[in-house]
């Protein structure tokens, strides 16, 4: 993040603009939080130690804040809990999703239509914040998406075209998808829109503490969207550019609004940047992205079969780990911190029930999560992960496990098998070995000596 010396008149303006919106003292002692996350030197910092963390993706956790459906503020407090009793101190959180007529999009939405916000939704993600600062907790929070399960791009294209929305999951033609949802980048009057969104999100003030969300250190980062792409593998390439302008101009706007505040991009690493490493090097060493994020998925690119786990998993293994390697010299390259941000695989064989056995799964998160500890531990720029999904005390009575308005919330998003990949508060195996890695990881931690 970039420190820039600031004028009179600049100075005069931010102390009005503090003591005008900062809340009651009374207030701002309520709120245990332990300041911004900074990066220096490829690190991240939290005051005068270097913070590293354990995380997880929650990204219904704002919806659970509302206090009627689909909102469960009791239940919020005890997962918010269980998470933080197992070391969980990270959470990726979806901040906006757009209305559709996806097939598969996520319902209700928060931007009901073109620039309009439903402020009841929010006022779940103003709960989850709260909470969270209790806890101590730091949220990544993303205003964007690619793919199709909350809208995204592809519904931003039909609503500033007037066609139909693009929807794969009618088509079953996800290279078209892709493409469709790259033309965002293309259309001036879409990042208009988009940036209204973000500038009221970013500058909302929190109904139940009265923190403008620019001023919440609860917020480490804001993330550009979910898994951004270039557009398709086979014909990305033609909108690279349009991409990278995109990457840059959305990271200084939400820079010039949260100043105090990271910006990162929602990046898949290679695999999401048409598998070209120069790419993902040329998004992420703008000075506006903060640092890099790269997310790993053995199944969705034929590493590992679950339903032949013997045959698969030391090879997927190998592919895993060295993918993750890749990404920590691509980090040294640009000398910021680097973060796992999405991983997982689904129960053994593949079932989605929260009964079955995850003897596979957990074997991959030990070695990933030995690894990732053994490069921070080194000097590496490992700096945190988040696993894919939490679905906490989730339940569905479905037999296909498909979501329907209604239902509770699971981490797998509403266009995927309800248990395709969550971790329950019931997998105790598995909350064992992410608390193990919890405290390998937070034995790092240090108090940096300041001049």
């Amino acid at each position: 993040m970039l420190n820039k010396p600031l004028t009179l008149a600049a100075l005069l303006s931010s102390l009005i603009l503090l003591f005008s919106c900062s809340p009651a003292p009374q207030v701002q002692s309520e709120l245990k939080t332990t300041g911004f996350i900074s990066v220096k030197d490829g690190h991240f910092y939290q005051g005068d130690k270097n913070y590293v963390f354990v995380g997880t993706n929650f990204w219904h956790a704002g919806y659970l804040g509302l206090d009627s459906y689909p909102g469960n503020r009791e239940q919020l407090k005890r997962e918010l809990n269980v998470l933080k009793s197992h070391g969980i101190t990270n959470l990726r959180v979806l901040a906006m999703a757009e209305a559709s007529d996806l097939k598969m999009a996520l319902r209700p939405a928060i931007q009901s239509e073109l620039g309009a916000l439903d402020q009841d939704l929010l006022v779940g993600l103003d709960y989850l914040l709260v909470e969270m600062a209790k806890r101590d907790m730091k949220a990544v929070l993303f205003l964007n998406n690619f793919w199709q399960w909350s809208g995204g791009m592809s519904q931003y294209v039909s609503w500033l075209t007037g066609e139909e929305v693009f929807d794969p999951d009618v088509t079953g033609d996800w290279n078209g998808f892709m493409q469709n949802s790259a033309r965002f980048y293309h259309m001036p009057e879409a990042q208009q829109h988009y940036q209204n969104v973000i500038k009221q999100v970013i500058t909302r003030v929190n109904t139940i503490n009265g923190l403008p969300y620019n001023q919440d250190p609860t917020i480490m980062t804001w993330e550009l969207a979910n898994e951004p792409r270039p557009g398709s593998d086979q014909n990305g390439h033609i909108n690279v550019a349009a991409f990278l302008q995109w990457v840059d101009q959305s990271a200084q706007f939400i820079h010039a609004l949260a100043p105090h505040q990271l910006v990162t991009t929602g990046s898949e690493g290679i695999m999401g940047s048409i598998r070209d490493p120069q790419v993902f090097l040329q998004a992420h060493q703008l000075a506006s992205i903060d640092y890099a994020t790269f997310h790993l998925w053995v199944k969705n690119w034929g590493w590992f079969d679950a339903k032949n786990p013997q045959a698969t998993f030391d090879s997927g293994l190998a592919s895993a780990l060295d993918y993750i390697d890749q990404h920590l010299v691509l980090a040294k390259q640009l000398n910021k911190p680097m973060v796992l941000e999405e991983f997982g695989i689904e129960r053994d064989n593949g079932e989605f029930s929260r009964d079955a056995s995850t003897h596979w799964r957990d074997k991959l998160l030990t070695n990933i999560y030995e690894h990732w500890y053994q490069a921070a531990k080194a000097g590496e720029y490992a700096a945190g992960s988040n696993f894919w999904a939490w679905s906490g005390e989730a339940t569905t009575s479905r037999p296909d496990f498909i979501w329907q308005s209604g239902d509770m919330f699971f981490g797998d998003p509403p266009q995927e098998p309800q248990g395709l990949n969550s971790v329950f508060d019931t997998d105790t195996s598995t909350l064992e070995l992410i608390e193990k890695h919890a405290h390998d990881m937070e034995s790092l931690v240090v108090k940096v000596r300041t001049h």
